[in-house]
């Protein structure tokens, strides 16, 4: 496969990455803490003929022997939420406190967005936006289905997000930028995008992303976080997008600290002839056969004060 050849060499294990892309991906759900515990979901799936088990690096992350978790009772009830294990990392990583004002500046279908609910115990506020107007509905469906209630629903394009509309400016202390992208990692969920691939897929997506990254920097107090996330490979997308943002706006890259039981490889400073910040080492990738999941990128950035 192209797409898999152009990256396994920069992967720890070439031999392996190949062979996890090539495997169907693991069905996962995360517990939703505001409505449940992992004891209560799991016997409730039981009940439901559905075995689940906690991942190794999070008990409210859970690995299932079925890929129809949407139609049981406690999936109808808010107490689990399907979402890949992989995609569960962005908001552990922002790290959001109880309290704070977060924004998701591209938050449909709602998935990490109401993970930073769960996180902040329902409690602050999360402005989770959307530029798609279409995926909104979801967004409030999960909103709701959760039980989430400090999370406002708006509707802008993210490279010009304002918190006027909302009664003026306000300190907003993180925010998460889960970008449009080529989707390179989600390969082992949806295989035609091997088949569909275009190498240079990334240069429509590019200036969007750094337009996005920007914006959200500017928005955050000094001292805040912002952590920017895709589920691609490509260099192009990632090292690239944090090192222009770095260049142009007062921040710097926070080092990522990945939970225990979750592995990943240090953030490319060089990928043919492109060369980064130094720092984009201590951004973070994640390959398939590392925790055997999909592929993943995350960047740490504190805003300077």
């Amino acid at each position: 496969m192209e797409l898999v050849d152009r990256y396994a060499p920069v992967t720890d294990d070439p031999d392996a990455f190949r062979a996890a892309c090539a495997r169907p991906l693991p069905t996962t759900v995360r517990v939703n803490g505001l409505k449940a515990a992992t004891t209560a979901a799991t016997e409730a799936l039981s009940a439901a003929d559905v075995g689940a088990t906690p991942s190794a690096w999070s008990p409210m992350v859970l690995r299932l022997d079925t890929n129809a978790a949407g139609g049981t009772l406690p999936y109808y009830l808010g107490w689990i939420h399907g979402q890949e294990e992989v995609s569960c990392l962005p908001a552990h990583v922002l790290a959001p406190q109880p309290g704070e004002t977060v924004v998701d500046l591209a938050a449909a279908p709602g998935g990490k967005a109401t993970h930073l609910a769960d996180l902040m115990e329902d409690t602050g506020t999360i402005i989770a936006n959307d530029v798609n107007l279409g995926r909104l509905s979801a967004l409030r469906h999960n909103t709701e289905r959760l039980g989430v209630t400090n999370l406002i629903v708006t509707h802008q394009d993210g490279r010009h997000f304002s918190l006027k509309p909302l009664g003026g400016d306000r300190p907003v202390d993180r925010v998460l930028v889960d970008a449009p992208c080529s989707c390179e990692g989600t390969l082992r969920k949806s295989p035609h995008i091997v088949d569909g691939w275009d190498p240079d897929g990334y240069r429509g997506l590019q200036p969007v992303q750094i337009d996005l990254l920007s914006r959200a920097v500017e928005l955050t107090r000094p001292g805040g976080v912002v952590v920017y996330a895709t589920c691609t490979f490509a260099p192009e997308e990632n090292e690239a997008v944090v090192d222009a943002v770095l260049r142009s706006h007062a921040c710097s890259v926070d080092p990522i600290t990945l939970p225990a039981g979750f592995e990943g490889s240090p953030g490319l400073d060089q990928y043919d002839a492109m060369r980064f910040d130094e720092s984009l080492r201590e951004t973070v990738r994640i390959y398939p056969h590392q925790n055997d999941t999909g592929g993943f990128y995350l960047a740490r950035l504190r805003v300077d004060g």
